[in-house]
Protein backbone atom coordinates (compact mmCIF):
# COMPACT_ATOMS: atom_id res chain seq x y z
CA UNK A 1 0.00 0.00 0.00
CA UNK A 2 1.53 3.37 -0.95
CA UNK A 3 1.83 6.30 1.99
CA UNK A 4 -0.31 9.27 0.84
CA UNK A 5 1.27 11.97 -0.40
CA UNK A 6 1.95 14.96 1.79
CA UNK A 7 0.69 18.59 1.39
CA UNK A 8 3.84 20.71 0.22
CA UNK A 9 3.40 24.14 1.88
CA UNK A 10 5.36 27.43 1.31
CA UNK A 11 5.50 30.10 4.00
CA UNK A 12 5.37 33.76 3.14
CA UNK A 13 5.96 36.04 5.50
CA UNK A 14 5.67 40.04 4.51
CA UNK A 15 7.73 40.88 7.85
CA UNK A 16 7.22 44.75 7.70
CA UNK A 17 3.32 43.95 7.32
CA UNK A 18 3.78 40.89 10.25
CA UNK A 19 6.03 43.91 12.61
CA UNK A 20 3.34 46.11 12.48
CA UNK A 21 0.32 44.39 13.29
CA UNK A 22 2.14 42.81 16.20
CA UNK A 23 3.16 46.16 17.31
CA UNK A 24 -0.17 47.31 17.44
CA UNK A 25 -2.72 47.05 20.23
CA UNK A 26 -4.35 44.93 21.69
CA UNK A 27 -1.48 42.45 20.24
CA UNK A 28 1.49 45.21 21.37
CA UNK A 29 4.77 43.28 20.91
CA UNK A 30 7.50 45.06 19.68
CA UNK A 31 10.76 42.67 19.82
CA UNK A 32 10.77 40.45 17.07
CA UNK A 33 14.01 39.17 18.50
CA UNK A 34 12.00 37.73 21.23
CA UNK A 35 9.65 35.89 18.75
CA UNK A 36 9.93 32.21 17.85
CA UNK A 37 9.31 31.90 14.36
CA UNK A 38 10.47 28.54 13.81
CA UNK A 39 7.71 26.99 16.46
CA UNK A 40 5.27 29.16 14.67
CA UNK A 41 5.90 28.06 11.07
CA UNK A 42 5.47 24.38 12.76
CA UNK A 43 2.33 25.40 13.95
CA UNK A 44 0.94 26.77 10.97
CA UNK A 45 2.21 24.05 8.82
CA UNK A 46 1.15 21.29 11.20
CA UNK A 47 1.35 18.19 9.89
CA UNK A 48 2.33 18.56 6.37
CA UNK A 49 5.09 18.94 4.61
CA UNK A 50 7.06 22.42 4.42
CA UNK A 51 9.40 23.28 1.53
CA UNK A 52 10.06 26.30 2.33
CA UNK A 53 9.58 29.24 4.52
CA UNK A 54 10.76 32.78 3.48
CA UNK A 55 10.55 36.36 5.35
CA UNK A 56 10.40 39.25 2.77
CA UNK A 57 11.63 42.61 4.10
CA UNK A 58 13.05 45.70 2.67
CA UNK A 59 16.83 46.24 3.89
CA UNK A 60 17.71 49.24 6.85
CA UNK A 61 20.52 51.16 5.53
CA UNK A 62 22.27 52.97 7.90
CA UNK A 63 22.35 57.23 7.99
CA UNK A 64 25.09 58.70 8.59
CA UNK A 65 24.61 60.95 12.18
CA UNK A 66 21.29 58.88 12.54
CA UNK A 67 21.75 56.64 15.43
CA UNK A 68 18.00 55.41 15.85
CA UNK A 69 18.63 53.56 11.63
CA UNK A 70 22.17 52.14 13.56
CA UNK A 71 20.02 50.65 15.94
CA UNK A 72 17.63 49.62 13.44
CA UNK A 73 20.04 48.31 11.18
CA UNK A 74 21.59 46.08 14.10
CA UNK A 75 18.24 44.77 15.31
CA UNK A 76 17.28 43.67 11.70
CA UNK A 77 20.61 42.36 11.45
CA UNK A 78 20.12 39.97 14.84
CA UNK A 79 16.74 38.89 13.66
CA UNK A 80 17.89 37.60 9.99
CA UNK A 81 20.84 35.78 11.79
CA UNK A 82 17.92 34.51 13.69
CA UNK A 83 15.74 33.32 10.84
CA UNK A 84 19.11 31.99 8.57
CA UNK A 85 19.65 30.04 11.83
CA UNK A 86 16.34 28.67 11.67
CA UNK A 87 16.56 27.32 7.92
CA UNK A 88 13.84 30.28 7.22
CA UNK A 89 14.97 32.14 3.80
CA UNK A 90 15.50 35.88 3.17
CA UNK A 91 14.00 37.79 0.69
CA UNK A 92 15.33 41.81 0.87
CA UNK A 93 13.47 44.61 -0.55
CA UNK A 94 14.85 47.97 -0.05
CA UNK A 95 13.91 51.25 1.98
CA UNK A 96 13.46 54.20 -0.12
CA UNK A 97 13.50 57.45 1.60
CA UNK A 98 11.82 60.61 -0.09
CA UNK A 99 9.78 62.42 2.94
CA UNK A 100 8.84 59.18 4.67
CA UNK A 101 10.23 56.26 4.62
CA UNK A 102 8.79 53.18 1.90
CA UNK A 103 9.61 49.76 1.43
CA UNK A 104 10.25 49.00 -2.62
CA UNK A 105 10.35 45.50 -3.79
CA UNK A 106 9.23 43.50 -1.50
CA UNK A 107 5.43 43.16 -2.98
CA UNK A 108 7.21 41.92 -6.26
CA UNK A 109 9.00 39.38 -4.97
CA UNK A 110 6.46 37.66 -3.01
CA UNK A 111 4.46 37.98 -6.05
CA UNK A 112 7.37 36.65 -8.18
CA UNK A 113 7.55 33.73 -5.74
CA UNK A 114 4.02 32.75 -5.82
CA UNK A 115 3.82 32.96 -9.52
CA UNK A 116 6.92 30.69 -9.61
CA UNK A 117 5.93 28.04 -7.75
CA UNK A 118 2.98 27.50 -8.45
CA UNK A 119 3.95 27.58 -12.30
CA UNK A 120 6.94 25.04 -11.38
CA UNK A 121 4.43 23.08 -9.10
CA UNK A 122 6.98 23.68 -5.99
CA UNK A 123 4.16 23.36 -3.15
CA UNK A 124 0.85 22.72 -3.15
CA UNK A 125 -0.57 25.21 -0.36
CA UNK A 126 0.51 28.50 0.38
CA UNK A 127 0.68 30.17 3.93
CA UNK A 128 0.78 33.95 3.50
CA UNK A 129 1.15 36.15 6.60
CA UNK A 130 0.66 39.40 4.47
CA UNK A 131 -2.66 41.92 4.16
CA UNK A 132 -1.03 43.53 1.26
CA UNK A 133 -3.45 43.86 -1.44
CA UNK A 134 -1.23 44.25 -4.04
CA UNK A 135 -0.94 40.51 -4.00
CA UNK A 136 -4.23 39.99 -5.24
CA UNK A 137 -3.55 39.64 -9.02
CA UNK A 138 -0.95 36.87 -8.39
CA UNK A 139 -2.96 35.46 -5.93
CA UNK A 140 -6.19 34.90 -8.23
CA UNK A 141 -3.34 33.33 -10.92
CA UNK A 142 -2.00 31.02 -8.27
CA UNK A 143 -5.66 29.42 -7.18
CA UNK A 144 -6.06 29.49 -11.52
CA UNK A 145 -3.62 26.91 -11.26
CA UNK A 146 -4.95 24.88 -8.78
CA UNK A 147 -3.06 25.71 -5.89
CA UNK A 148 -4.46 26.99 -2.19
CA UNK A 149 -3.79 29.83 -0.36
CA UNK A 150 -4.27 30.57 3.02
CA UNK A 151 -4.22 33.70 4.44
CA UNK A 152 -3.10 34.04 8.04
CA UNK A 153 -4.54 38.05 9.48
CA UNK A 154 -4.89 39.93 12.57
CA UNK A 155 -8.60 39.69 14.10
CA UNK A 156 -7.75 43.91 15.04
CA UNK A 157 -7.03 44.37 11.44
CA UNK A 158 -8.33 42.07 8.53
CA UNK A 159 -7.65 42.22 4.96
CA UNK A 160 -11.52 41.31 3.80
CA UNK A 161 -10.00 41.16 0.47
CA UNK A 162 -7.57 38.70 1.30
CA UNK A 163 -9.76 36.50 3.28
CA UNK A 164 -12.67 37.36 0.23
CA UNK A 165 -10.00 35.78 -2.26
CA UNK A 166 -7.90 32.79 -0.43
CA UNK A 167 -9.10 29.51 0.01
CA UNK A 168 -9.00 29.59 3.96
CA UNK A 169 -7.84 32.21 6.04
CA UNK A 170 -7.89 32.83 9.84
CA UNK A 171 -6.98 36.02 11.75
CA UNK A 172 -4.47 35.48 14.70
CA UNK A 173 -5.02 37.25 18.09
CA UNK A 174 -2.50 37.87 21.04
CA UNK A 175 -3.71 34.68 22.60
CA UNK A 176 -2.60 32.49 19.05
CA UNK A 177 0.71 34.46 19.12
CA UNK A 178 1.51 34.01 23.15
CA UNK A 179 3.22 30.78 22.31
CA UNK A 180 5.66 32.20 20.51
CA UNK A 181 7.17 34.86 22.24
CA UNK A 182 10.12 33.13 23.91
CA UNK A 183 12.24 34.43 26.74
CA UNK A 184 9.87 34.43 29.24
CA UNK A 185 8.63 37.92 28.13
CA UNK A 186 4.87 37.46 26.99
CA UNK A 187 3.09 40.73 27.59
CA UNK A 188 -0.26 40.92 29.16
Amino acid sequence: MREAKKERVFVVIDGSNFYHRLKEKPIHFENLLEFNFLDFIKWLVKNRKLVRACYYVGAIRTEKGNKKSFKLFRDQRKLLGILTKNKIDISLGYILKTKKYHEKGVDVQIAVDLLTGAYEDLWDTVILLSSDTDLLPAIQKVLQLGKSIEYFGFSHKPSFAMIRFATTSKLLDKEDLLPFISKGKKKK
